[in-house]
Parts: C-alpha cells; structure tokens; sequence
C-alpha cells in the first residue's frame, strides 16, 4: 500500500520536536561494560554508569520486542491508521490518554508544550501521536521509524516504563513529568493490545479464536494486567471475575525478597521473565518450572522454560536494570494526606494491639528472608497463589500504599476498595477486637507510610 504524506501541520511539528531528539538508546555501553566486569577484562562498572544506563534500559529499551508487537501484532499499523498508510481509524493522542497512555513533557519542545497547554495542537489527530513517538515522548512506547523516510512508522515496540511509569499531569490529565517506578493504574493494557489487526499469534498459543481472545482483553480493565494468562491459559477467576491483577509498584523494593504478589523469584527473576515472556523480548530465560504441564500447560507447550535467543537482548543488561530499580524510593506521604495525632495512635496499634508488625516488619513493612504466605493465613482464596509455582502471597511492603496515585483497590486484584476494607478484613479474620475508631487510627498510619 502507498503511504499518503503527511499533512503540513504535522511535519511542522515534528521537525520542531526532532530537533530536540536525541539518537535512540541502545544500552550497549552497559553491556560492554557487563560483559567486561564478567571476564575480569575491565574495572567494577562505575555506579553512576550503572545507574544511568539502567534508567536509560527502564525507560526506552524494547529489548528486540518490535518483533512481536509490530511485526506479529502489526500494532503500529493500527497507531497510523488508514490515512497515514496502516489500517483504521487510527489512534489519535485523545484516544492514547483515554487507554492510559502517558506523554513525558521533557521530551517535548517548549513551544509544544505551550501550544499543548493553550490547546493549539490537534490530539484528534493519528498524525499528532506519531509525531510523540518520534520525540520518544509516549512513555514505554518506543516507535520504529523508515531508513528512507524518517517519518514513516515501520514498528512499535514497548519498554518496561509502558506499565511501570506515570506522569504528575503538570500539562494535561496524562501529560507531565514521568515518575519512574509508579504502577500506571490508568493502563488499560487489554484495549491496547485489543487494537492490533493481527491476534493470531495469541490465538494460536491459547487455541481460542479472536473474539474469545476480545472477551478476555476487553475483562481486564484499567491498571490491569494477567501475566499467567499465557502460562496457565486461566483467564476468569472461579467466581466469574477477570483474573487479571493490579500493576504493581516498582519503587521501594530495595530490601525486599520477591518482586510481585505471588512470589515467583526477586527482581532479576521478574525482570527477566516480563522482558522475555511477556514483553516477548529477543533474550534468553531458564525456569524449569514451567516445565509442570499439569499447573502450566500453556507455558509447558511452548517451552518457555527454556528460551533461547541469538543475539540476548535481555541478560546483559539486568545488571543495571536491577541497581536503577533499586533507586526507586517509595514516594512521601504528603503531611495533609493524613491525620498527624490518628496516625501516631494508629502505629500504636500496628505495633501493639493489632500486631501488624509481625508481617510487616519495619523498615521495609515486610519480612526479611521467605516473606510468603497461603490464602488461608491471611483470610481471602487461594486461586492466584496456586499459579505460582510456591502457591504463596507475598507479604506487601505498605511504603506508598496510601498515594493518591495508586487508584484500583488493594490486595493482588484489587478487591478491596479502601484501607479502610483492608483493615476490616483482617480485623474480621484474625479477630482483632478493633473498634471502629482504632480501625480509623490504623488507616491514617498506613497513609503516612
């Protein structure tokens, strides 16, 4: 199909925003420096290498996934949209903010940024979100762009930042300054991948046609995200419910065993396993566990336990993905977020009465060393453990739990609305004798963490 031009308006204004583009990051000075460090050939790498280049590697590394999301899923096709030469009505930057997509300002020029504020920029338009992409300004969304034709999208590939990063929205609701770390609880990752023309790939690895495969993404809903879905092929929770979890946090960890609700393996583990599994990035990955066809026949017929790729895009850089991670503080609770006086009754109570501590163990507000626990100990089902191989819960840190930001609900899917249900659930099941002030004492301190 020829590709139309692009209109005057939009190539104005990326000529405006590729002048301040830099050239495209590609983590090879980190795995130089690795692979270095490995052979004992080259000096420890410095930290602020490491922690630079594992910013770099969070924020725009696709680690080979255009591969699968453009070239299997063809998902820049339906970005472009018929009139730019793709398939559709495309995707306009109104459409993007309305599925969570977030816009990091500091990689637009300032008059872009003014225009966008004195509502001079067209966000109706597929032409305008392909500009953003060539600006690397659309968080986790990395866009591949024609050797020929430099506007011309061939390929779209994702970073990890697409669900673990946000923005304060200082310019617009969505449009702001990133926050590296926060889990994108606007996300809504089942639209997106629900816009690719071609699903065939997914359809084929669960054996279910399209419309199925719409049902499940379409249940998700935003700040959602199901990671077993393509190990265990359980896509509905026995009560009828998506079975997919809230994106977690990937600040605060430093400290901390395991990286998500069920376990599963610490950070390295879990950077390796989305870069690979999920993300479907061009890297190697080992867990004979997935081997277990009866809990993971999805995963057990693929061989994803057992992945391998030439060249690994992935090992090399888990490094200094891993040290910049371990960088990402939990935020502050802002002083007006909370009740001063109730919070200080409330870590009375979390240390005393209540007997909180005994899980959440400061500083961290989770245990030191196996931090797991069975549905039955902590009073909800057992369904999300047993897809993991320790069929366990892992003991949350509470640091941020109160931000505003963390929208969705609490526990691994959300079902609790509020801390307050939080602490009445556990007051309820571990029978606490909680009156209903020293609950409210409770959550203020929560907030404060």
């Amino acid at each position: 199909m020829k590709r139309r031009s692009l209109s005057v308006a939009f190539a104005v204004s990326l000529c405006a925003i590729a002048a301040l583009v830099g050239p495209a990051v590609h983590g090879s000075a980190v795995v130089a420096q690795i692979a270095d460090t490995v052979s004992g050939t080259g000096a420890e790498p410095d930290a602020t290498a490491l922690f630079n280049d594992g910013r770099a590697i969070f924020r725009d590394d696709t680690f080979g996934d255009e591969a699968f999301w453009g070239g299997a899923l063809k998902l820049h096709q339906a970005i472009e949209g018929s009139a730019l030469g793709g398939v559709g009505g495309g995707v306009s930057p109104k459409t993007a903010l309305s599925v969570g997509l977030k816009v990091d300002v500091d990689r637009l020029p300032a008059q872009l940024v003014a225009a966008i504020k004195a509502g001079n920029v067209d966000l109706n338009t597929p032409a305008t979100t392909v500009a953003l992409l060539k600006a690397k300004a659309v968080v986790g969304v990395v866009g591949s762009f024609g050797p020929a034709n430099d506007k011309e999208l061939t390929s779209v590939g994702i970073s990890c930042a697409l669900c673990h990063s946000t923005v304060d929205n200082s310019v617009a609701p969505g449009i702001g300054h990133r926050l590296d770390g926060w889990p994108n609880r606007d996300l809504n990752v089942g639209a997106i991948i629900d816009l690719a023309p071609d699903l065939s790939v997914v359809q084929s690895l669960l054996g279910v046609n399209r419309p199925t495969i719409d049902k499940v993404l379409k249940s998700w809903g935003p700040g959602k995200f199901d990671a077993e879905l393509f190990l265990d092929g359980k896509a509905f929770r026995p009560d009828g419910k998506s079975a997919a979890t809230l994106i977690p946090a990937a600040y605060g960890l430093a400290g901390v065993n395991l990286h998500t609700y069920t376990g599963w393996g610490s950070v390295p583990y879990w950077n390796a396993f989305v870069a690979v599994l999920e993300m479907h990035g061009q890297g190697d990955f080992t867990d004979t566990r997935l081997d277990n066809a009866k809990q993971f026949p999805v995963a057990a017929k693929a061989h994803f336990g057992h992945v391998r790729h030439s060249p690994d895009l992935v090992t090399p850089k888990l490094a200094a993905l891993h040290y910049y991670q371990m960088s990402l503080s939990a935020p502050t609770a802002p002083p007006a977020s909370f009740d001063a006086a109730a919070a200080a009754r409330g870590q009375a109570l979390f240390a005393g009465r209540a007997n909180c501590i005994s899980c959440h163990q400061a500083t961290r507000f989770t245990e030191g060393g196996w931090n797991m626990h069975t549905g039955a100990e902590i009073g909800i089902d057992n369904f999300q453990a047993d897809r993991s191989p320790d069929h366990r819960y892992r003991t949350t840190p509470l640091r941020g739990i109160g931000a505003s930001r963390m929208k969705g609900g609490f526990y691994h899917d959300g079902r609790y609305a509020t801390l307050n249900d939080v602490v009445a659930h556990y007051n309820m099941t571990l029978k606490l004798g909680l009156a209903t002030a020293d609950q409210n004492d409770l959550v203020q301190y929560l907030k404060s963490l």
